[in-house]
């Protein structure tokens, strides 16, 4: 815990370094890391802040929760040689999580030209600073006369990034940004992974087409040549402001690749989820079992995942869906399974600035389990609502209620649910 507090205390200090040097102002084509981010999706192409020499701009992200959460199963025992009954759920109760920290840098480096650079300070998953990722995003180039076909409609993104597949990982928590997301958990399904590669964004009139092409895996490698396949990704969508009060967006994307070492499109959350120990034995720990609360199909060797999401917000009220299917095996299988997400959520947002929101979600997978076979189903609810005390720091709270259907008596999972009181602040600049 003292490393954390260090690490957090040494963003902090840079963080304040920063602002006595005036470096908390706007880049070009940025997403704000504050409650003006929220409802960003791609960086758009309007060049709103001159370029006045290579600039840097230092942010973080603080956050930490309350957690009264409660489980429960009917799984039948089974016991390690020691005796120990793997089913048997761990005690928790009230309590509070541990606090997770982002820093983030962005350079100018030229006119159209920015560097993005994320850590990870404090992580559940991990005990050490590790960098989350980072890429070159080109707006212009100046580098080749600043063609204006390019400048007016393009956008190129080169590195090691968070992919842009769906619109769900523009809202979802990243760690200790949870600024963005108006409820504490992300979906049980979680879409996220950072890969190896670079993507190009057609943008004019509401219109967006992207492509892209990456590795395939979240760290890379060089080795095992013949499982390793490249992993291509589009997304083709409208996005309009109708008139002042009415916007409307629809994107479909896929996600696909015939082959990999270890593919992590639903498993590459290395941060970990924000439901802590929930459904998790008497030998779990916070670190070790980091994802608790989601599932992962485990389609780690080829994969093709689809998604739709509409995004309509009228005045203060928003409504986000994410209809997902993915396809696909893990390399000791001989044949693809499915499985299937629905999320729906209901925002309204309201007070001045849209200061406050109250906001409900609901969120269901279905698919076949590796090994069993088995058709399973999980189903959540969330209820809740939050308060932007300040543009930078956001108060929210959530009641969550989440239930495992038809696994195997030998399932820990069986007859499994949780339920409880979440509550998360969050510092974003």
């Amino acid at each position: 815990m003292k490393k954390y507090l260090i690490t957090a205390l040494i963003a902090a200090g840079i963080s304040a370094t920063g602002l006595a040097q005036g470096l908390q102002r706007d880049v070009q084509y940025w997403r704000p890391y504050d409650q003006r981010g929220v409802n960003i999706f791609e960086t758009g192409k309007l060049d709103t802040v001159a370029f006045e020499g290579v600039k840097v701009r230092v942010g973080g992200h603080f956050t930490q929760q309350l957690q009264s959460l409660s489980h429960e199963n009917t799984a039948d025992p089974v016991r390690n040689p020691a005796g120990v009954n793997l089913n048997e759920l761990i005690e928790i109760g009230t309590g509070s999580n541990l606090a997770t920290a982002n820093l983030n840098i962005d350079v100018e480096l030229m006119d159209g030209v920015r560097l993005n650079m994320i850590a990870y300070l404090s992580s559940r998953h991990h005990p050490e600073t590790w960098v989350k990722g980072g890429y070159l995003q080109f707006d212009k180039l100046p580098f080749l006369g600043n063609p204006e076909w390019f400048s007016k409609y393009l956008t190129l993104r080169v590195g090691h990034m968070e992919i842009n597949y769906g619109d769900a990982h523009f809202r979802r928590t990243d760690n200790g940004n949870a600024m963005y997301n108006p409820f504490v958990g992300n979906y049980i399904m979680d879409a996220f992974t950072t890969e190896v590669g670079g993507d190009l964004t057609f943008q004019s009139n509401g219109w967006i087409i992207m492509g892209g092409i990456t590795g395939g895996e979240i760290q890379g490698g060089v080795t095992r040549p013949d499982d390793r396949e490249l992993s291509w990704l589009g997304k083709v969508g409208y996005d309009k402001q109708l008139t002042d009060d009415f916007r409307v967006r629809l994107t479909g994307s896929i996600y696909t690749t015939s082959g990999s070492a270890r593919n992590t499109l639903y498993g590459g959350d290395r941060a970990g989820s924000r439901y802590y120990l929930v459904m998790e034995n008497t030998l779990a720990t916070p670190t070790a079992q980091f994802t608790s609360g989601r599932i992962n199909p485990g389609q780690t060797d080829n994969i093709t995942a689809t998604v739709i999401n509409p995004f309509i917000k009228y005045k203060g009220l928003e409504f986000f869906g994410n209809f997902e299917t993915s396809k696909g095996k893990a390399a000791n299988e001989t044949a693809d399974r499915t499985w299937n997400q629905v999320g729906a959520d209901l925002v309204y947002r309201f007070g001045m600035n849209e200061r406050f929101y109250l906001a409900g979600r609901y969120n269901q997978v279905k698919g076949k389990l590796a090994g069993s076979g088995l058709d399973v189903s999980i189903d959540r609810t969330q209820f809740g609502g939050g308060w932007f005390i300040s543009k930078n720091i956001l108060a929210k709270i959530e009641y969550v209620n989440q239930n495992y259907n038809d696994f195997a008596k030998t399932d820990i999972r069986n007859g499994g649910k949780f339920n409880g009181v979440m509550i998360e602040g969050v510092i974003g600049f």
